[in-house]
């Protein structure tokens, strides 16, 4: 082989290593230089999911229903602090996002929006039914460890009576099933498809 060559193919491969590097590099920034997202989240660039209100309209509109007679009844304080904590447990941050600007809206404090996720270290901040249904709540969300434990419904249902604690529950959920809705579709945190 001569040296210009071994020249010609050294160039050739340089030139096919550069424009691999380059297309991989264009596959991991979007035109404006940013980093794409990482697997599982959407990015401007990225085809959007599907629109789960649009594709599944009957499934969306019974959920819709579910979740407004769970929530029928109950203290809008409560509902929140339902809502927000699930989200915390589910790292659903586009519920979390709209729960926590509902809240506010309605009078919440900031201080009690930043213990929810710590609420077993300030319960002070909370009162004892708050407490029972923030409990529940977590047993209910992550009922795959351990189920609902009987000590955490005791609880529960020593604060609120049949009907409140089976709205509770039903509102429980409802947050779980719009968590898995958002992250599956992967809905962006700060939008709120409902003010549309």
């Amino acid at each position: 082989m001569t040296t210009q060559t071994t020249q010609m193919t050294q160039t050739a491969r340089t030139t096919q290593t550069a424009q691999v590097l380059r297309a991989a590099h264009e596959a991991r920034v979007d035109p404006t230089g940013a980093a794409a997202a990482p697997a599982g989240e959407s990015s401007a660039g990225q085809r959007p999911r599907l629109d789960f209100a649009r594709s599944a309209p009957k499934a969306f509109r019974a959920l819709v229903g579910f979740d407004a007679a769970a929530r029928a009844g109950l203290d809008p304080a409560l509902v929140e602090l339902i809502q927000i904590r699930a989200s915390h447990l589910n790292h659903c941050a586009y519920c979390l996002h709209m729960h926590t600007s509902d809240a506010r809206r309605a009078g919440e404090s900031e201080e009690r929006l930043h213990m929810v996720a710590v609420w077993r270290e300030a319960r002070h901040f909370f009162t004892a039914r708050e407490q029972a249904a923030l409990a529940l709540t977590e047993a209910v969300t992550l009922v795959a460890d351990r189920g609902v434990p009987d000590e955490v419904y005791a609880e529960a249902a020593a604060h609120f009576g049949d009907e409140e604690l089976g709205r509770v529950l039903a509102l429980i959920f409802a947050i779980n099933t719009w968590n898995r809705v958002a992250l599956a579709t992967a809905k962006r945190a700060g939008t709120d498809e409902r003010r549309r």
